[in-house]
């Protein structure tokens, strides 16, 4: 039984000794109290798992006895019983708002008795066994806790590593400026944007966003950061070298090599788009490729804003994939705006996506703010749009300006 001591309350020796020797008979442990101060005394010294208690007793009575004893602090649920010759609804009710369990009439019949400690030994075991649910359930919770606490720790580290894959958010190269954006939506994301030197006139510029937000598409941008080094150029995948020094490859020859590389060498069911960009700062002219990433918004010196670009498909998706190669032509006072989808899909509160118009009117209306001011416009103008700044994803973007006539480098 669960129920094993017993704590006997009454001010006449002879009602707890008869009760005493039915409750020996079933093997319990008895100890008696001859009034409701001594009974709590016995209580706080070892609390029992049953009490049977006399309503009727001089000093406290057995009402008081039971709401004393359901205050003192215990682990494990105890069992009342009250003993009366009362048996009106209205003192059951009493009864009951003190806190008792169950009600025993005198004179009390020894089969009654042993019916209402069965009674009372369900319940107490069933407690104890819902007691014991809870303490496993609350030392799980407490062990996941402390595993979680430790993820987060690792992914508030591993965040700053992704961040700094983008080692300048700004560089001036002299007739324009590049300016570089990488926020995610959880602790890392799979944005990735980046710019490499290839010569003292032209620079790589790429934007990536690889699929899902977890920690492997992180690990994937990080892979990717090495195939498009901006310290090591010998492991460059968008660059050759030749005489003289490197050069760049094709931007469209770059991505299909990629994709192939992707699907053949490395297991994962993970792809993603990319923009990849070369930029000749002498001429404004720019050759680029398109994997499947937003097309790349050109906002002319006089505001007006275009887009260009195939579209294609992503790296890692189809086999033989092949790639298109376009250009555009900037020209002192434009800019090159190469953002991921986490903009032109940012969504307002019924859903409705900000979308190609949506960035042209952010680019029109912030044509006289440049560089990272422009960017960090950009999430302030997104956080509108949304009603909220944290988004569902990623926001990334890269952005290249061509200075205006006459301003000094």
């Amino acid at each position: 039984m669960s129920i094993r001591r017993v704590l006997v309350v009454d001010d006449s020796r002879l009602q707890r000794r008869i009760i005493h020797a039915a409750l020996s008979r079933l093997g319990l442990e008895v100890v008696e109290a001859g009034s409701g101060t001594e009974a709590l005394e016995v209580c706080e010294a070892a609390a029992p798992d049953l009490v049977i208690s006399d309503w009727m007793m001089p000093g406290m009575n057995g009402l008081e006895l039971c709401r004393a004893f359901r205050a003192l602090p215990r682990e494990e649920y105890g069992y009342f019983i009250l003993v009366t010759s009362k048996s009106e609804k209205e003192e059951v009710a009493l009864g009951l708002d003190a806190g008792a369990d169950d009600f025993l009439t005198k004179p009390i019949n020894p089969g009654e008795l042993r019916a209402r400690i069965a009674a009372g030994d369900r319940i107490v075991r069933m407690q104890r066994e819902l007691s014991a649910t809870n303490r496993l359930v609350r030392e799980t919770l407490a062990e996941l806790q402390a595993l979680y606490d430790s993820l987060d720790n690792d992914l508030i580290e591993a965040k700053k590593l992704q961040q700094s894959l983008i080692s300048e958010r700004y560089r001036d190269l002299g007739p324009a400026q590049v300016s570089m954006l990488l926020r995610s939506a959880a602790h890392v994301g799979g944005d990735l944007v980046g710019v490499f030197p290839v010569s003292e006139t032209r620079i790589g510029l790429y934007a990536i966003d690889v699929s899902g937000h977890g920690v492997s598409s992180a690990l994937m941008t990080a892979r990717l950061a090495g195939y498009l080094s901006a310290t090591s150029p010998e492991q460059n995948v968008a660059l050759v070298l030749g005489p003289g020094g490197f050069r760049p490859r094709p931007p469209d020859e770059v991505l299909a090599d990629l994709n192939q590389m992707f699907l053949g060498e490395i297991e994962t069911e993970l792809y993603f788009t990319m923009l990849l960009a070369d930029a000749d700062l002498e001429t404004g002219r720019v050759t680029m490729a398109q994997a499947g990433h937003p097309c790349p918004a050109i906002q002319r010196a006089d505001g007006r804003v275009e887009f260009s670009g195939p579209g294609g498909l992503p790296v890692g998706l189809i086999d033989g994939a092949t790639y298109e190669r376009f250009e555009v032509q900037l020209y002192p006072g434009d800019r090159l705006f190469l953002h991921s989808d986490g903009v032109d899909e940012c969504a307002d509160a019924a859903g409705t996506l900000l979308g190609e118009e949506g960035v042209r009117r952010l680019m029109q209306e912030l044509r006289q703010t440049e560089g990272m001011a422009f960017l960090e416009s950009v999430i302030w103008k997104l956080a509108e749009y949304a009603g909220r700044d944290d988004f569902d994803d990623d926001v990334s973007a890269v952005l290249l300006e061509f200075k205006p006539v006459g301003t000094a480098p």
